[in-house]
């Protein structure tokens, strides 16, 4: 099946994609920032200028538009997952496309946790309405649970006491007659 667009045409099209300020990724720092967390956007001095960079967490959020990226296509049989259809005109080069972009993502996550960087990737799929709720709660999870680690915080453990040991008045009792029997 031929273009049905004109190669100007194709151009204005393809070049009104935009790589910052998506919609899914605006549905994510819209949801990040009502749950109290802070981040920067598209840090150039990091590898890959990840969507979004919480310096708290030491944590880079990149949110990938499923055809882009390729989520879930097997490469290896080049077949076309649920979330990305990899177009039948000019195969060959969406094809090398993706597996570029998969490989340059790849590469860059890896440069970043060698800096000390954890990554967390966000398919534009994963933010339907049916799912946006749980991947969000998930992702807020996975921030808190890298802070508990990076800040070795502990768990502290309530001491046992004996109930027979403790003279505390019940809500029920009177606190004058309580405190007159100590005296």
């Amino acid at each position: 099946m031929a273009d049905v667009h004109t190669p100007q045409q194709r151009h204005t099209n393809m070049a009104a994609i935009r790589s910052k300020d998506t919609k899914p990724e605006i549905i994510v720092r819209r949801e990040l920032w009502k749950r109290g967390f802070r981040y920067r956007l598209n840090h150039k001095r990091l590898p890959g200028h990840p969507d979004l960079v919480l310096r708290k967490y030491r944590t880079c959020i990149f949110v990938n538009g499923c055809f882009w990226h390729g989520h879930l296509v097997d490469m290896k049989n080049l077949e076309n997952s649920v979330c990305c259809k990899i177009p039948n005109t000019n195969r060959d080069f969406w094809v090398a496309k993706i597996l570029r972009n998969k490989e340059r993502d790849k590469e860059e996550q890896h440069q970043l946790a060698a800096m000390g960087w954890h990554c967390i990737t966000v398919w534009e799929c994963e933010l339907k309405p049916s799912k946006r709720e749980k991947t969000l709660d998930s992702i807020a999870f996975t921030l808190n649970h890298i802070w508990l680690q990076d800040h070795h915080a502990k768990v502290a453990q309530y001491p046992l006491v004996d109930e027979e040991d403790l003279q505390m008045p019940m809500a029920a009792e009177n606190c004058n007659e309580t405190y007159n029997q100590r005296q």
